[in-house]
C-alpha cells in the first residue's frame, strides 16, 4: 500500500478518523477513573497492597471531595485511595502521587497518565475537530483550576511535577474554546487566572530582567524521581546513567560544567535537565550536550509564546469589554518581538535561534522551532521568506524532523512530532507559502495514516525520513518506548486533514 494511495483512499480516512473520534474515550479520565489515574508506572510505589496517594490541595474540601469520590467509585476502589493534602512546603513530599483534578481530563496515552501541559493545548484542538465542545471546555477548566490551586499549569498532575510548568499555550486554548462556545463570561472568568499564569513565566527565576526574555527554569532540585524510577535500559542505567557515560567522552573543558570530578553530575546539570523537561524537549542537544546547560539559555519557543499570550490577552480585553490595561500588554508584546528580533534572529542564515546567555550569542543550533514565530504571528513577511528558504534543513517525506543533526535524543533528527509539523504548516501557511505548506501536511498525513493502517495505531513520536513509528533503536537518550493513544497526534491529524479539505465528521 502506497503512502500516495492512502490520502486519496476515503475508505482508508475513515477508518483513521473514526479511531480518533473513539480514542477520546479511552483517554478520558474523571472521578471514576480515579483509582486507575493514581496508578503510576513512572515513579515506584510504597509497598505492593498499599493504597495509591491522590493529593488534594489546602484550599480544596477534603470531605466533599471524599464524599464524591466514594459515589463514583466502587467501595474496593475507593478504599485503594489514599486522600491526602497537599503539604505547605510541597518539596517534602516523598510518597509521590496523583493531584486532584474535579472534572473531566483526557491524557497522552502510554505511560503518560495523567493531564500533561502543552499537550493539552493540541489535545483540545483535536476535540474541538471531534464535536466534543463540552469536555475541551473541560480541558481548559482543569488547567485554570491547576493556575488556581496549584500556582501554575503543571507539567502534569502527579506532585513530581510540581516544581514545573510546560510550554505556555493557555492563552491560545482560551480563545479556541471561546470562538466554539461563545461564551463571553466564561472568558471573563478566566482571563485573572491566565494573567496569573503569564506572570508565572515573567518573574525571576524564569524571568532574564537583563535580557527582557524568559527562560525554563525547574523550582526542583536533583534528579527527577520519575526518571530515577523508570527510564531505565537493558543494563539497568537509569538516563542519568547515559548521560554520565556520555559525558565522560567528551574534553575535561566541555564536561567540567556538568560533571563533578567524583563522577556524579553537577547541581547545574540536575536544575538544568529538569528545566528541559519543563521545556518539553526532553532530551536534545539544543540547550548545550543532552540539554544540560538549559538554564543559560532564553529559547525561541518560551518566547513566542509569551508574546502570543500578551497579544492574546490584549485580545480578550478587547473581546470583554476590559481595555482598561489592554495597551499596557500590547506595548509588553511590543518590546519582547523588538528583543527577540535583537537577540534571536539571525539576519545571515535566515532563522531563529535561542540566545546562550553564557556566551552571550545566539546557540546556532538550527530546530523547528523557528516556525514558531511564523505560527504566532509575530515574524515580518521578509523574515518568514528566510525561514521558508531553509525548509530543506526540516522538510522530510513524513513532515517536519526536529532539526538536521541526529544524536540519538528523540527531540533531534531524524525525529518528528505531531505539533512541530503542524506549528510548521499553520506558519508558512499564515504567510503564503501554501504549495509548502499543503506538501508537509501531506507528508505527515501520509505516514501517520500508513503506520495506523500497519500497526493499527497512533503514536507518539515518528522516524520522518524513514517513515516509521519504529524508532527504539535509533534511541539513545531518555525513555526508548513510542507511547500509542496518543493525543497530540490525533489532534494534529485530525488538524492536518481539514487544513487539505477533508471533512473530519463526515468525509
Amino acid at each position: 500500500m502506497s503512502h500516495a494511495s492512502l490520502l486519496l483512499n476515503d475508505e482508508s480516512l475513515h477508518t483513521l478518523c473514526g479511531h480518533i473520534h473513539l480514542t477520546w474515550n479511552t483517554l478520558t479520565r474523571d472521578l471514576r477513573d480515579a483509582l486507575s489515574a493514581a496508578r503510576d508506572s513512572k515513579v515506584d510505589h510504597e509497598m505492593p497492597d498499599a493504597a495509591w496517594p491522590l493529593y488534594l490541595s489546602p484550599r480544596e474540601d477534603m470531605e466533599a471531595v471524599r464524599v464524591s469520590l466514594a459515589a463514583h467509585l466502587a467501595p474496593a476502589a475507593f478504599q485503594r485511595l489514599s486522600l491526602r493534602v497537599l503539604p505547605t512546603d510541597w518539596r517534602s513530599v516523598t510518597s509521590h502521587g496523583l493531584l486532584y483534578l474535579p472534572g473531566k481530563y483526557v491524557v497522552p496515552g502510554g505511560r503518560f497518565n495523567e493531564m500533561h501541559g502543552w499537550d493539552s493545548h493540541f489535545i483540545t484542538l483535536g476535540l474541538l475537530r471531534s464535536g466534543r465542545m463540552d469536555l475541551a471546555r473541560s480541558m481548559v477548566d482543569q488547567q485554570l483550576y491547576q493556575i488556581e490551586h496549584y500556582g501554575t499549569i503543571l507539567n502534569a498532575n502527579r506532585t513530581y511535577f510540581l516544581t514545573r510548568s510546560h510550554p505556555p499555550f493557555l492563552g491560545r486554548t482560551l480563545l479556541e474554546v471561546y470562538r466554539a462556545t461563545g461564551d463571553m463570561e466564561w472568558l471573563r472568568q478566566a482571563l485573572p487566572l491566565l494573567e496569573q499564569y503569564y506572570f508565572y513565566w515573567n518573574v525571576p527565576p524564569h524571568q532574564l530582567p537583563s535580557l527582557g526574555l524568559s527562560r525554563y527554569c525547574d523550582l526542583g532540585e536533583g534528579p527527577a524521581p520519575e526518571v530515577e524510577s523508570s527510564e531505565k535500559d537493558a543494563a539497568g542505567l537509569t538516563h542519568y546513567g547515559r548521560v554520565v557515560a556520555f559525558l565522560r567522552t567528551l574534553p575535561g573543558e566541555t564536561s567540567a560544567p556538568f560533571l563533578k570530578e567524583d563522577g556524579t553530575l553537577t547541581d547545574h546539570a540536575f536544575r538544568s535537565d529538569r528545566s528541559m523537561r519543563e521545556s518539553g524537549f526532553d532530551p536534545g542537544f539544543r540547550f548545550g550536550p543532552l540539554d544540560l546547560d538549559t538554564l543559560n539559555y532564553a529559547p525561541v519557543c518560551l518566547n513566542t509564546l509569551l508574546w502570543r499570550m500578551e497579544m492574546d490577552i490584549a485580545a480578550i480585553r478587547k473581546i470583554t469589554g476590559a481595555t482598561a490595561t489592554r495597551g499596557v500588554w500590547l506595548n509588553r508584546a511590543r518590546q519582547r518581538r523588538d528583543q527577540m528580533d535583537r537577540l534571536l534572529w539571525d539576519e545571515t542564515a535566515g532563522l531563529y535561534f535561542d540566545y546562550d546567555t553564557g556566551s552571550n550569542q545566539r546557540s546556532g543550533f538550527v530546530f523547528a522551532t523557528t516556525f514558531w514565530p511564523l505560527w504566532a504571528g509575530m515574524a515580518s513577511q521578509g523574515q518568514a521568506r528566510a525561514v521558508a528558504a531553509n525548509l530543506h534543513h526540516f522538510e522530510t517525506p513524513g513532515g517536519i524532523q526536529t532539526g538536521p543533526l541526529e544524536t540519538g535524543c528523540q527531540w533531534d533528527g531524524p525525529f518528528g512530532w505531531a505539533p512541530l509539523t503542524l506549528m510548521a504548516v499553520q506558519g508558512l501557511n499564515r504567510y503564503g507559502f501554501r504549495e509548502e505548506a499543503r506538501r508537509i501536511a501531506a507528508g505527515f498525513v501520509h505516514m501517520t495514516a500508513f503506520e495506523f493502517a500497519r500497526t493499527g495505531q497512533l503514536h507518539e513520536k515518528y522516524d520522518t525520513v524513514r517513515l516509521t513509528s519504529d524508532v527504539a533503536g535509533l534511541l539513545r537518550f531518555g525513555y526508548p518506548t513510542n507511547e500509542t493513544g496518543f493525543g497530540w497526534t490525533n489532534a494534529v491529524v485530525l488538524e492536518l486533514l481539514t487544513f487539505l479539505g477533508w471533512d473530519v465528521l463526515r468525509g
